[in-house]
C-alpha cells in the first residue's frame, strides 16, 4: 500500500487529482467487491464510471462518500489522504452524492429540505438559507422556487434540488448515480446543460449510467469495472455504445469478429436508440389477451387512474410511459389484483377477472411481474419454494406434491435464467438482479396469454437485460400480449409496437414505436399533448 502523504505544498494541491482512490479494496465473506482500485478523477472532469451490476461500482463510491469503510487502500483529496468514515467526513471535504431514490420530505419547501440537510448547533436563519437555495440555483442554471413544497416538484425538479442540497456543502465533486433513470428526455437535457455549467467552474462529476449513448454525450473520460477491477479508463472522445458495452463484458469490439457481438450488446439494453428492433406487425383482426375499460381507481383528491381504456391484442407489446408518480404503479397494483378498482372492467383472453383473487387471475392466463422485488417473495423462503410458490398444483401426484418433478423444475428455470444462487439459499440473501431473474422466471413459465410487467430490468446487467427482452419478444411472437410498463424509454422503444402515455392517472397519448422519438413522447409525459 502506498505510503500516505501527511502534508502537501500548495503546488501538489493545485496538480493533483480532485480525488483520488488508491489501492482501494473490499470484500464481503468469500467476495471481492473491489479489488486494489486505483482511480483519479480531475477538475472539471465528468468521469464515468460503468460496469455490469455487481462489477463493484456502488461499493466504490460508498465508500468514496463514507457509507462503506475500505478494509485497505486510501482516498486523497486534492493531494491530501483524507479518511473517509462517514458522509460527514465526504460533505466536509467537498464530496455530494446524488442517487436514484431522492431523500428529501415531501411535505417541507426546498428552502427547510436545504435547512435540514445543512443544521447544526446555533441559530437557523430562514432568510440566509432561501437566499443559498437560489445563488446554488444559479450556479447549475435552472430556476428553483425556494417556497415550493416538496411533493408538488416533478422528478426532475426534485433532482435538481437534491443537487442544490450537494452544493450547500462547498460540493467540489459531485457522485450521479443512474441520474437519467426517471427523468424525460426534456429534464436530462437541463440536467446535461447543469452538469457543464459546474464541471465548467471546476467541479469534479463521477456519473453512473447503463445509458450508453447519454455516456458518450456526457462524459470526459470512461472507467469501466469488471468484477471488481478497473479493466480500462480512456477518454471517452470517438467511443461508440458498442464500444463500451464490449468492454463492459470482455469482448473484443476492435475485431471484426466481434462487432456484431458488441452491437447486440449496446442495442441489447437499449442504449443504441438509433439501431431500434424492429417491431412485429400486429394483426388488427386478433383478439385482446387484455382488454381494460373505463378502469378508475378513487384517490383522496383526485382519482389515481381515470377511467383508462386499454387493448392489448395477441402477439402484441404495448408500452406505458410516464414520469413516475402518474399512475403507473396503481395501473399495476389493480391488474395484478392487490388494489381493487373503483369501476371498470379487466378482461384476460376473454375472462372477466375485474373482481378476481389473485390466484384466479393466474389460473385465467394472467402473468405478472411488479416493480416491488421484496413484496412479491417470502423472504423467509428458499429460492426454490419461491419459484414454485404459485404453482404448487402443477407438481402434485393426488395428495402428494413430486420433490423430484419441483427440483427438475427449479434446476431448469435457474440455468435458463441464470439465477445465481442455490436452491436451497433463502430469496432475502440474493441481490436485487437475482431476486428480479426469480421473479421473472415464475411469470414467464405459466406461458401466460396476458403479462403485466413494470420494470423488468432495473438491476439487471448486460447479459440478463438480453436475456429478458429475448424472452419478452418470445412471449409476443408466441401469440402472448405483454403490456410493459417502463421509465427507460430507449427500453419502450426497443420493445413496444405501441406505446401510451399516462399523466395524472390517464392515457393522453398514443403512439407507434416506430415512429415515436423520445422528445416526442418527453413532452406527452409533461403533459403536453398538443
Amino acid at each position: 500500500m502506498p505510503a500516505i502523504a501527511l502534508e502537501a505544498t500548495s503546488a501538489d494541491v493545485a496538480s493533483a487529482p480532485l480525488a483520488e482512490l488508491v489501492g482501494i479494496r473490499k470484500t464481503f465473506g468469500a467476495l471481492v467487491a473491489n479489488d486494489s482500485i486505483d482511480l483519479a478523477v480531475q477538475s472539471g472532469e465528468v468521469h464515468a464510471l460503468l460496469g455490469e451490476n455487481g462489477a463493484g461500482k456502488s461499493t466504490l463510491t460508498r465508500i468514496l462518500y463514507g457509507l462503506s469503510q475500505a478494509d485497505s487502500g486510501e482516498i486523497r483529496i486534492q493531494g491530501r489522504s483524507t479518511p473517509m468514515s462517514s458522509p460527514a467526513d465526504a460533505m466536509a471535504a467537498g464530496i455530494g452524492m446524488v442517487t436514484q431514490e431522492f431523500s428529501l420530505v415531501g411535505t417541507m419547501t426546498v428552502t427547510e429540505n436545504l435547512m435540514l440537510a445543512g443544521v447544526g448547533l446555533g441559530r437557523i436563519d430562514r432568510m440566509a438559507a432561501r437566499a443559498r437555495v437560489l445563488d446554488a440555483a444559479a450556479r447549475i442554471g435552472v430556476a428553483i422556487d425556494p417556497d415550493a413544497v416538496v411533493e408538488t416538484l416533478s422528478v426532475g425538479e426534485r433532482q435538481r434540488v437534491e443537487i442544490v442540497k450537494a452544493l450547500f456543502h462547498d460540493c467540489r465533486l459531485l457522485i450521479l448515480d443512474e441520474p437519467t433513470a426517471v427523468l424525460v428526455p426534456q429534464d436530462v437535457e437541463l440536467l446535461f446543460a447543469s452538469i457543464r455549467r459546474l464541471t465548467a467552474d471546476g467541479m469534479g462529476v463521477i456519473f453512473i449510467s447503463h445509458k450508453l449513448h447519454e455516456v458518450v454525450e456526457i462524459a470526459d473520460r470512461v472507467s469501466i469495472l469488471r468484477r471488481g477491477r478497473i479493466v480500462a479508463s480512456v477518454p471517452a472522445r470517438g467511443l461508440q455504445p458498442r464500444q463500451i458495452a464490449a468492454m463492459m463484458v470482455g469482448a473484443d469490439a476492435a475485431s471484426p469478429g466481434d462487432d456484431t457481438q458488441a452491437a447486440a450488446l449496446a442495442t441489447a439494453i437499449g442504449l443504441d436508440a438509433h439501431v431500434p428492433a424492429p417491431p412485429a406487425a400486429v394483426s388488427t383482426g386478433r383478439g385482446a389477451a387484455l382488454e381494460i375499460r373505463d378502469l378508475t381507481l378513487a384517490g383522496a383528491s383526485r382519482p389515481l387512474l381515470d377511467r383508462i381504456s386499454l387493448s392489448v391484442h395477441t402477439g402484441e407489446i404495448v408500452g406505458v410511459a410516464g414520469v413516475s408518480g402518474n399512475g403507473q404503479t396503481e395501473l399495476v397494483r389493480v391488474l395484478c389484483g392487490t388494489t381493487p378498482a373503483t369501476s371498470g372492467t379487466v378482461h384476460v383472453g376473454g375472462a372477466d377477472i375485474t373482481t378476481a383473487e389473485v390466484p384466479a387471475r393466474i389460473a385465467a392466463g394472467l402473468g405478472r411481474l411488479t416493480e416491488d422485488r421484496r413484496g412479491s417473495v417470502v423472504l423467509n423462503l428458499s429460492v426454490e419454494q419461491n419459484l414454485v410458490l404459485e404453482d404448487l398444483d402443477r407438481f402434485r401426484n393426488g395428495p402428494f406434491i413430486s420433490r423430484r418433478r419441483i427440483s427438475a423444475h427449479v434446476r431448469e428455470l435457474m440455468e435458463r435464467f441464470d439465477i445465481r444462487a442455490s436452491a436451497s439459499d433463502p430469496i432475502r440473501s440474493l441481490s436485487g438482479g437475482n431476486m428480479q431473474k426469480v421473479l421473472l422466471a415464475r411469470a414467464l413459465s405459466r406461458n401466460p396469454t396476458a403479462l403485466v410487467v413494470s420494470q423488468p430490468t432495473r438491476g439487471l446487467d448486460v447479459g440478463a437485460c438480453d436475456y429478458v427482452y429475448s424472452q419478452l419478444r418470445g412471449l409476443r411472437d408466441n401469440g402472448a400480449g405483454v403490456l410493459l410498463v417502463s421509465e427507460d424509454l430507449d427500453e419502450l422503444l426497443e420493445l413496444c409496437d405501441r406505446i401510451v402515455v399516462v399523466y395524472s392517472g390517464r392515457i393522453i397519448g398514443e403512439l407507434s414505436a416506430a415512429e415515436a422519438s423520445r422528445e416526442e413522447l418527453g413532452l406527452l409525459m409533461t403533459g403536453h399533448t398538443a
